[in-house]
């Protein structure tokens, strides 16, 4: 089973990215609507991705082809694999449908927002009673508290730096707090390299 897939990003677009892990060797990976734009500003550079192996097709007729889906985190990784327990609700529609970030999604869920849902692609206003039904009460870990509200108020490099942040490790609600402090202590800095930079000096201690 492939859990991790790291190389350089040549292309993300249409719903996949192209990753080149060297060798020669380029695996296509699947990855959900909310991240595309995301990765498409890092084409050319060294990324991580959380991954889940599956076959898709028809095994009695023995015909299936494995696919590679991608996650920035393995918080959004773990939130897929609970999404798609939902009947009706498989892996081609749970890429589409995730046009928000998985905290604002688990968020909804947790707050029997249908209405929410019900304005992601796909979601019929069925489907999304059904998704509150099963999931209300497991989604708590994902929706991250607070921390979705103020993330969405940051600016994109800012969440690009979140982003980084949660794939190194941190909790989501420390990155967004660690980069809402470097925003309001250095407005000026407007990528997420010079963000993280600043974040690194902050929490050892500097200024």
């Amino acid at each position: 089973m492939i859990a991790r897939i790291a190389g350089q990003l040549e292309h993300a677009a249409d719903g996949a990215a192209l990753i080149d892990v060297g060798g020669g060797l380029c695996y296509e990976v699947l990855i959900p609507a909310c991240d595309i734009e995301r990765l498409e500003r890092r084409v050319n550079s060294e990324v991580v991705l959380h991954t889940i192996h599956y076959f898709e097709g028809d095994p009695s007729r023995g015909m299936q082809t494995p696919r590679l889906i991608g996650f920035c985190t393995e918080s959004d990784r773990d939130f897929f694999r609970v999404f798609t327990t939902v009947k009706g609700v498989g892996v081609r529609k749970a890429l589409r449908a995730l046009v928000r970030p998985v905290a604002e999604v688990a968020a909804a869920i947790r707050d029997k927002d249908s209405a929410f849902l019900v304005a992601l692609p796909e979601i019929g206003k069925r489907t999304a009673e059904q998704i509150v039904a099963e999931l209300n009460d497991r989604v708590d870990d994902f929706a991250g508290g607070a921390a979705p509200t103020v993330e969405a108020e940051l600016s994109e490099p800012a969440q690009e730096a979140v982003a980084v942040l949660i794939q190194l490790g941190e909790r989501r609600a420390d990155a967004t707090v660690l980069i809402e402090r470097v925003t309001a202590v250095a407005p000026e800095l407007d990528t997420p390299e010079q963000i993280l930079q600043q974040a690194y000096r902050l929490k050892a201690g500097g200024k």
